[in-house]
C-alpha cells in the first residue's frame, strides 16, 4: 500500500497544486494590462489615492498648518525602523507677573497653576531610508495625525533629501492648497471700427 500511495495518489495530488497555480496564472493572464508607461501615460486618480508612499502628517481642519499630532510619542516608541524622531515643545517660562502670581498663590495655599508645553511637536523628522512602510506609526497614532503620502512622482537623489522635516512638509502643502488659483487671462476682444 505505501508504493501505491507514493506511485500514484503523490502524484495526483502534485498535479493538482499544479492545476490550482496554473488556474490562477491564467485568471491574472486574461486581464488587461495594468502596467503604465510613464511618462506617456499616468497614473489615474482612483489609483493615485491607494498609493501608499512615505508617511506624512495630516493638518488640523481649520488650520492644514497645525498638524494634528499632539506629541505622545505613540509614533516613536512603536517604530520598529527607529525613522521617526520627534522633539516635543517646552513649556514657556513664566512672566514676571505670573510668577509674582504664582508666588501669591502658594503663600496663600491655593494649588499653583504653571504655563502648560503646547502640544504640537516642535520638530518631527522622519527618515524614508530606514523606514519599512509597516504602518506601526500610524495605526498606533491616538489622533490619527499621521498617514502614507500618496505623492508617486517623489525622486531623491541623495540620501540627505530621503531626510524629511515633516513639519516644514505640512506647511508647504498647506500654502500649495490654500494658494489662489491662477486667473485665466482675460482675450483681447477686438475693437470695434468706427465709421467714417
Amino acid at each position: 500500500m505505501g508504493k501505491f500511495k507514493e506511485h500514484v495518489i503523490q502524484p495526483i495530488l502534485d498535479c493538482w497544486s499544479l492545476i490550482v497555480g496554473l488556474k490562477i496564472t491564467g485568471k491574472y493572464f486574461c486581464k488587461p494590462l495594468i502596467t503604465v508607461h510613464y511618462p506617456r501615460q499616468v497614473i489615474d486618480d482612483e489609483n493615485l489615492s491607494t498609493y501608499g508612499g512615505h508617511v506624512e502628517l495630516i493638518g488640523k481642519p481649520k488650520d492644514p498648518a497645525m498638524p494634528k499630532c499632539i506629541s505622545c510619542m505613540m509614533c516613536v516608541t512603536n517604530c520598529p525602523s527607529n525613522c521617526l524622531k520627534l522633539v516635543k515643545q517646552k513649556a514657556p517660562k513664566p512672566t514676571p507677573e505670573q510668577e509674582a502670581a504664582m508666588k501669591a498663590a502658594k503663600e496663600a495655599g491655593e494649588k499653583v497653576v504653571k504655563p502648560k508645553a503646547p502640544k504640537n511637536p516642535l520638530k518631527f523628522t522622519y527618515d524614508y531610508t530606514l523606514c519599512s512602510l509597516c504602518g506601526t506609526c500610524i495605526d498606533n497614532c491616538p489622533v490619527k495625525s499621521l498617514r502614507y503620502s500618496n505623492n508617486m512622482y517623489w525622486v531623491a537623489t541623495s540620501r540627505e533629501e530621503m531626510n524629511i522635516d515633516l513639519l516644514a512638509r505640512l506647511k508647504e502643502q498647506a500654502t500649495e492648497v490654500s494658494a489662489p488659483a491662477p486667473a485665466p487671462k482675460a482675450e483681447a476682444k477686438p475693437s470695434a471700427e468706427k465709421e467714417a
